[in-house]
């Protein structure tokens, strides 16, 4: 995937460097996991929070957690959101669904005709799990659902919620088209958080989602062909660049984090083909003294990722590469059906505010009528959700 030698002025470099979203066939033996988010709670313009898409060989593709500010890294692969419904949550931290209101909303706006399948675990009580949370984000968001509902169409602001008891160990939470999602408990601030692993094809990859290091990932992810879990910052830089108090800076690296030198000790256990350390800010004057750190209890195959970070899995080799993919995304129709307008719902609008629309149809009157031509658009249409 790297390099290559240009041998004509004109030509192109037979191996490239980088990724370029949409521009690459992925083989039917083939699995793409890109990390769309790999940062901290504070989500920033370099790293969004928690992260995953994963796309397969036999053409389904996954989003694994949606933290805060993921939205963009997703959007820039440019992937047609009917190829973008199916969601699995580790954890309900804003960290790691936060985008989900930007992923549900942007993608009704972008074309996407069918509801979201979500799914996550459940919690200790009722009110602490997947579907209460995702049902309430839904009533919290009630005017964009009704809005859209009548000047789009109902069908894809629906979210299907799969809720399954997050003590399950290492059973069957999703299996389909011959992929498999199975999940086991984390340690993280509560019960609840879980991870994954996606096996296809005789692949595995592991998504630890944030867990302090429990006896389960080792046992149920040996052997991964891609092994994700969190590798917090040090305390000490937890202490000068996160302004956090040396008692909290010390505990998160033991109680409901992995510090680095632990999460050498676990991927030393699962001896994946290829780790990945995640979940802190990956800069110049971090990312050495955590790599060190996991140093001292690993020795394989390791990536420091970054938003954007791509892995290619084939059965030769894991190949770590970057994603160029542009800053001005726009939507990619995808073979989707065209969906009409619900002409039987009732407008939001009331007579009070309709009264207060300017007359600008002269103004409008060219185009209008130029368009209308060329789409096969009536004026009936003129009128649905207004």
């Amino acid at each position: 995937m790297a390099g290559g030698k240009v041998t004509s002025s004109t030509g192109i470099a037979p191996k490239r460097y980088v990724y370029y979203p949409g521009s690459e066939e992925l083989g039917p033996d083939e699995i793409r996991v890109i990390a769309c988010g790999t940062g901290m709670p504070t989500a920033r313009r370099a790293q969004a929070a928690a992260a995953w898409v994963v796309e397969l060989g036999n053409g389904d593709k996954f989003i694994v957690d949606i933290g805060s500010g993921s939205m963009a890294n997703i959007q820039s692969l440019m992937i047609p959101a009917n190829y973008l419904t199916k969601i699995f949550l580790t954890h309900l931290h804003t960290d790691h669904w936060g985008d989900l209101v930007s992923m549900w909303a942007g993608g009704w706006t972008a074309g996407r005709t069918d509801p979201l399948e979500v799914w996550g675990p459940s919690g200790s009580r009722e009110d602490m799990g997947t579907k209460y949370a995702v049902e309430h984000m839904l009533k919290a968001y009630n005017w964009d659902y009704m809005t859209r509902a009548v000047t789009i169409n109902p069908r894809p602001g629906d979210i299907n919620v799969h809720e399954f008891d997050y003590r399950a160990l290492n059973e069957v939470v999703y299996q389909e088209n011959g992929v498999t999602f199975r999940s086991w408990p984390c340690i993280h601030a509560g019960d609840g958080p879980v991870s994954f692993a996606l096996e296809w094809n005789g692949y595995k990859v592991v998504f630890g989602g944030d867990t302090a290091p429990n006896i389960w990932y080792p046992e149920y992810a040996k052997g991964a062909d891609l092994a994700i879990h969190e590798c917090w910052m040090t305390s000490d830089q937890m202490m000068t660049k996160y302004n956090q108090p040396a008692q909290l800076a010390l505990r998160i690296n033991l109680d409901f984090h992995t510090s680095a030198q632990s999460f050498g000790q676990i991927m030393n256990m699962v001896q994946p083909r290829h780790a990945v350390a995640y979940h802190f800010f990956n800069d110049d004057d971090t990312r050495y003294d955590i790599y060190t750190g996991v140093r001292e209890n690993y020795a394989g195959p390791l990536s420091m990722a970054t938003d954007m970070m791509v892995w290619n899995i084939t059965r030769d080799a894991v190949t770590e590469r970057m994603a160029v993919s542009p800053d001005h995304a726009w939507d990619v129709a995808g073979p989707s059906e065209d969906l009409a307008p619900d002409r039987n719902r009732a407008s939001e609008y009331t007579q009070y505010i309709l009264d207060g629309r300017l007359n600008v149809d002269e103004a409008n009157a060219h185009w209008k009528q130029e368009f209308m031509g060329r789409t096969g658009l009536t004026t009936e249409d003129l009128g649905v959700g207004s």
